[in-house]
């Protein structure tokens, strides 16, 4: 190593442990984590299936957001969160002086993101001296739901996670394909899974007869969801809740419909939809408001 790359690759990791103080001390400021996301978290709260491989390709350096086992050595940005990192991190670093061809990463894909299997230096490296891009040898992890850069808290990994649960359980991909469920609520997973087990309760009872999971999660969306997405839509709810999704709308309302009943046994779906929309504002943090808060208004 020449005198001069052996000062520049000890200046590049100076630079990079800066990088990682600096934001270090910016993401607690901004009350968010700095570590790098484990793959083991997300195969859990997904509950990921097997994998396929797919080869090698070029991917963003960008798109790589985790490690499946170095997830304490670099920070979320991927900079060197320890010293003692730092020789091999400095090898690496030469390399690329050097101009000497390192052979590919191996990565999980999961959805749109990378998680490191091998190679985590290389991307540290990669991502102080500014490459947007890096060779990687591919395994694909089946997965229910797709993920995204944005679904990389733990509160929406877990919002996830029950989606892909919800999903399983009630088979709503293949029975309505038409319709996405999509909520931003924490327990909105659980809540439709609820939801869709008392229906089939009920069903059983109004019928006299067994019904099987598949007839009670059709009609329930044809009697139950459907007909409140109709009284939403004229009342034009959307537009005071702009940041709500269909589903969001749809839980909340029905809570407050619940709640209703209890004073009103008439109470309809245009009731309770007036209701909301009279005493509720869309400033208020919906995304992580327990459904049962409605129920103590």
């Amino acid at each position: 190593m020449s005198s001069y790359f052996h000062a520049q690759t000890e200046q590049d990791f100076r630079r990079a442990r800066l990088k990682s103080f600096v934001t270090d001390i910016w993401d607690w400021m901004q009350g968010r984590s700095r570590e790098l996301l484990s793959y083991e978290t997300v195969k859990n709260e997904l509950r990921l299936g097997g994998v396929v491989y797919r080869g090698t390709k070029t991917i963003k350096v960008s798109d790589i957001v985790g490690s499946v086992g170095r997830y304490d050595d670099f920070d979320r940005y991927f900079f060197p969160a320890n010293d003692h990192l730092k020789d091999r991190w400095r090898r690496v670093d030469m390399a690329y002086y050097d101009a000497i061809n390192l052979p590919p990463i191996v990565a999980y894909q999961v959805g749109d993101v990378y998680f490191v299997v091998d190679g985590n230096h290389r991307v540290s490296v990669a991502k102080q001296q500014g490459i947007d891009y890096i060779d990687a040898e591919i395994r694909e992890a089946t997965c229910e739901v797709p993920l995204t850069k944005a679904d990389l808290s733990i509160d929406k990994l877990r919002i996830l996670g029950a989606r892909a649960e919800f999903i399983r359980r009630s088979n709503v991909d293949q029975l309505i394909p038409q319709e996405d469920f999509t909520t931003t609520i924490l327990d909105g997973y659980q809540q439709l899974t609820r939801h869709i087990a008392e229906h089939r309760y009920f069903m059983g009872i109004d019928f006299q007869r067994d019904i099987s999971a598949e007839e009670a999660v059709v009609h329930w969306y044809e009697t139950i969801y459907l007909p409140l997405m109709e009284s939403i839509d004229t009342h034009a709810v959307f537009e005071k809740f702009p940041k709500a999704t269909k589903t969001d709308l749809y839980l909340w309302i029905m809570e407050r419909l619940h709640y209703l009943k209890e004073h009103q046994p008439d109470a309809s779906f245009d009731t309770a939809v007036e209701d909301y929309t009279s005493s509720e504002s869309d400033d208020h943090n919906y995304l992580y408001q327990p459904l049962a808060q409605l129920l103590r208004k």
